[in-house]
């Protein structure tokens, strides 16, 4: 069907170029403003996940910055810099498709 030698054969990528979903660096909020807000999501498997609730929750009025701590398939955790209203927050991160766990 498929023929072998058509293939481009790719080479792996480095480790320390690895993408986040895929990086075994440690999560370091440093970067960031003081989190204002900190919830707890659940859902989210890898980076990608990761990266669209975070894309959600920095285009809300008031955020200066937005991190999330993964723990794929358990409880990860969102910290959320700025002065953004909490219930927006979560209405990002459902509509993202994702569950804050708590209040």
């Amino acid at each position: 069907m498929f023929e072998s030698a058509n293939r481009t054969q790719l080479l792996l990528a480095p480790s320390a170029a690895a993408c986040s979903c895929c990086s075994s660096e440690p999560f370091s909020p440093s970067a960031f403003t003081p989190a204002a807000a900190e919830l707890t999501l659940e859902g989210l498997t890898c980076g990608h996940c990761a990266r669209t609730v975070e894309k959600a929750v920095s285009a809300l009025e008031g955020v200066e910055s937005v991190a999330v701590e993964l723990v794929p398939g358990g409880r990860s955790r969102l910290l959320v810099g700025g002065k953004a209203a909490g219930a927006a927050v979560r209405q990002a991160v459902m509509s993202a498709g994702y569950t804050v766990v708590g209040d």
